[in-house]
């Protein structure tokens, strides 16, 4: 059992989290916060191999929805004049559990993280440890996406709702039924959107066979390893991207300065475009990533170049540190690591709900072991 044990553990899990997370999954500040605070009250922390968990044991899938942006100044003046000030709930997704547990009557046995992010994950981790249920070594995305149909129990068939809902504020909601994924999708977000930010909401009501059926195994070990190999790398004085890529067996798509930011705050979404301006072996080229809350459209010299499913991940060219999509900002010198989709994703179901034309590109979606080549041509 692999366990969160110390203030350096916390950083490296978190790390690798963000890593994974490609540009999404939350703010990484709110990640270390509560997993610290978490410590501080001496919960455990800990991984929990799938297998242990039994098949006929009820696990849910806590996770934030909406958006990382920024709040703007009239939003601030909303939200006071609507009472958001004051933040009752300390953990918003495991509330979110209690919530769903109140009004299902099941009693949860485990807990799933629904990707991999700086705060979606570690607050899965926090939920379990508040609930003292375990967290299951493993996720239903292998990575952070923006909407909930981008998860394996989509892909296996499997029902969402009902979702329990609640903000840090103490507003509560449950979804009962949806007439698919995109509009539990719609209901979540808006939720989520009336706070002007993050809510927390609990679904993926499964038993432990069907919750083996989806997950992606062992990602949060994973999380930690590469969070800590990035680390040691760099007390080595080794080059901590040459090594993440190394390790994750992906490829250095690009290395340059952040030129231009645009972003919004769109349905409940963090949506915008960075613009790469190469340096070193790519100066003179030119590299623009497209983020829906995460990263997945990329152009390498105008001409379409990675894309999701596959990853695109952000990180300080130097300290090998990743980014969230919210901290980058113009000036910034970054590289580009590319990696492979988890091969379900790769599938005409996977594609057809994480591939380019699902987010409104014409863009055919090329496998990166072929992209990356004719870019390193």
């Amino acid at each position: 059992m692999v366990k969160i044990q110390n203030e350096q553990d916390i950083h490296d899990f978190v790390r690798g989290c963000t890593l994974m997370g490609t540009g999404g999954g939350g703010d990484p500040k709110d990640g270390i916060d509560w997993l610290r605070t978490a410590l501080d009250e001496d919960l455990t922390l800990s991984f929990t191999p799938h297998e242990e968990v039994k098949d006929d044991a009820w696990t849910v899938c806590p996770f934030l929805m909406g958006s990382i942006a920024p709040h703007t100044e009239e939003a601030k003046r909303r939200m006071q004049t609507l009472g958001l000030t004051k933040e009752p709930v300390k953990s918003i997704q495991a509330e979110a559990v209690r919530l769903l547990e109140s009004y299902t009557k099941a009693r949860i046995q485990a807990i799933v993280p629904i990707e991999l992010g700086g705060s979606n994950t570690p607050g899965a981790v926090v939920a379990a440890a508040r609930l003292r249920v375990p967290i299951v070594d493993g996720d239903y995305t292998g990575r952070a996406i923006p909407e909930i149909p981008q998860t394996t129990p989509y892909l296996n068939g499997l029902s969402l709702w009902p979702i329990a809902s609640i903000d840090k504020y103490g507003n509560k909601a449950i979804i009962t039924e949806s007439t698919g994924y995109e509009m539990a999708e719609r209901m979540g977000k808006f939720l989520a959107a009336a706070s002007f930010g993050l809510a927390g909401q609990a679904g993926f009501l499964f038993k432990g066979k069907d919750m083996k059926r989806a997950l992606i195994p062992k990602t949060l070990s994973k999380c930690l390893e590469i969070g800590r190999l990035i680390r040691t790398s760099r007390e080595a004085g080794r080059n901590p991207v040459e090594e993440t890529v190394k390790q994750l067996n992906g490829w250095l798509l690009f290395e340059g300065h952040v030129s231009t930011k645009e972003w919004e705050d769109k349905e409940g979404y963090y949506w915008g475009t960075h613009t790469l301006s190469g340096i070193g072996r790519f100066a003179g080229q030119e590299f623009k990533i497209w983020f829906k809350n995460e990263n997945h459209i990329s152009w390498l010299n105008g001409e379409p170049y990675v894309t999701s499913p596959d990853m695109i991940i952000v990180v300080d060219r130097e300290s090998g540190e990743p980014f969230a999509n919210s901290h980058i900002a113009e000036g910034h010198s970054v590289a580009v690591i590319g990696l492979r989709a988890v091969e379900q994703f790769r599938s005409p179901k996977g594609l057809d709900i994480l591939g380019p034309p699902h987010f409104g590109f014409d863009i055919e979606y090329q496998p990166i072991e072929t992209v990356a080549k004719r870019g390193e041509g």
